[in-house]
């Protein structure tokens, strides 16, 4: 082989090694930044015990801030011990079963027909008579001061706490606690009762982890909140102190209390049976209590009573669902103050109907007694 051919063997050899390395350096490229995205892509493993516990810190910070604020504002505005409250807060307990009663009220789940069966019993009217029969001279002190029928006050009793042997599995503490700090949808409300709470265990020198209540924090005989405990709460013995928890005396002036101070009209009625003439005057009917409407609105609509209501009688129009049709009733100013107590209409429908059958039993028993006693 020549020199000249051998310098061209080399040259081509060369030249081939060039061409080859240029073609290849695209896949090259692409197999590096393939590779490095895959890379990236690749999500960074998080051990979960340390993400879990930065989760719960952050939430046990925001917690303690949140419940700052509430001491602060109880100790700015009601001159509390902070550190005080602090320590209460501690203590209390968050109740699952709590929220998920408050997500499944009675009110909100049962039938008209299920929810009445439940109070209309023989047992709680026997036991209401009873109470009445025991207390009466209390109720009489309490009608004639408050204007409050006694029956009324009786039937609130009766299915409130089964005329006080019923009244709660929670403490209230915890029930609070828990609805203030963790039940968002009505959590302002129930830290204005937690303060209330805290108030009203100042006043009345309490231990607050030994009061037992209802998944909401009512107390006592007549489940009253600690708001309405402050506000309407009267010592109707006169023993010098307001104990609606276990003193039924100062129960009964206490409901017949609160009952005056929302508006009750002594005398006046306290429902209207309603009887609908066309169907386009049920669509004014629903479940509020408000009394929304005029009589004589709902005369021109369709709607009208056996009742003498006047033309412009402020009610509200309501209708319950029977097992084969719909019963409609318009409620009264009374019917309204009922509705005070707890805001659902078959709440106050029920109350009214268990004291018109606990009157309409003791006025019986009553008169068979003066009979007894003239012979």
């Amino acid at each position: 082989m020549s020199f000249q051919q051998s310098n061209i063997r080399i040259f081509l050899k060369r030249s081939w090694i060039v061409m080859a390395s240029v073609c290849l350096l695209p896949s090259l490229v692409l197999a590096v930044e393939t590779n490095t995205i895959q890379k990236i892509k690749q999500p960074v493993e998080v051990d979960a015990g340390k993400k879990e516990a930065g989760s719960a810190t952050e939430n046990r910070k925001i917690e303690d801030a949140r419940q700052q604020i509430f001491i602060d504002n109880l100790v700015t505005k009601y001159r509390l011990d902070g550190a005080q409250i602090k320590k209460w807060l501690n203590e209390a307990r968050k109740k699952q079963s709590i929220i998920n009663a408050m997500n499944r009220p009675a009110e909100g789940v049962l039938s008209w027909k299920k929810y009445r069966k439940i109070f209309m019993t023989k047992k709680r009217v026997h036991q209401g008579i009873e109470f009445w029969k025991k207390y009466k001279s209390d109720l009489d002190r309490a009608e004639k001061k408050y204007g409050v029928p006694a029956e009324m006050i009786v039937s609130i009793i009766g299915i409130e706490t089964f005329y006080g042997r019923i009244k709660g599995n929670y403490r209230v503490l915890d029930a609070l606690y828990t609805l203030a700090f963790h039940y968002p949808k009505r959590g302002k409300f129930f830290r204005s009762e937690l303060g209330q709470f805290f108030r009203l265990t100042q006043q009345q020198q309490w231990q607050p982890d030994s009061k037992i209540g209802s998944y909401a924090g009512a107390m006592g005989y007549g489940q009253f909140m600690p708001s309405s405990y402050l506000a309407y709460g009267v010592d109707f013995d006169n023993d010098g102190k307001v104990d609606l928890i276990d003193n039924p005396v100062d129960a009964i002036g206490s409901v017949a209390n609160y009952f005056k101070k929302h508006g009750w009209v002594t005398g006046d009625k306290v429902v209207s049976r309603a009887h609908l003439i066309n169907w386009q005057a049920s669509k004014k009917a629903g479940r509020s209590t408000r009394l929304n409407y005029k009589y004589k609105d709902l005369q021109q609509s369709g709607v009208v009573t056996k009742d003498k209501l006047s033309d412009n009688t402020e009610v509200s129009l309501m209708v319950f669902d029977q097992e084969t049709h719909k019963e409609y009733w318009m409620g009264l100013k009374n019917f309204y103050v009922i509705s005070r107590y707890n805001r659902s209409h078959m709440y106050s429908m029920v109350a009214y109907q268990l004291s018109q059958k606990l009157k309409k039993k003791f006025n019986q028993l009553t008169k068979h007694k003066k009979n007894n006693n003239k012979k």
